[in-house]
């Protein structure tokens, strides 16, 4: 059994970028793209979500500091 690779931010990020290249340069089939904007919405969530995470965590950790 493969193992899952986990997400993060970088990975997210790489593949969103992918997807769009492809959908820039007319190299999705038109079956696919419902599939690919799909994933491209899931990625986008999860690059948000952790982006408002990690500000969260910066603005604790500056309010210690003060």
């Amino acid at each position: 059994m493969a193992k899952k690779k986990t997400l993060t931010y970088s990975s997210a990020l790489e593949e969103l970028q992918g997807i769009m290249d492809r959908v820039e340069n007319n190299e999705v089939d038109i079956d696919d793209l419902s599939d690919l904007v799909k994933r491209a919405n899931e990625l986008t969530k999860f690059c948000e979500e952790r982006l408002k995470k990690v500000e969260s965590e910066l603005d604790k950790s500056m309010k210690a500091e003060g």
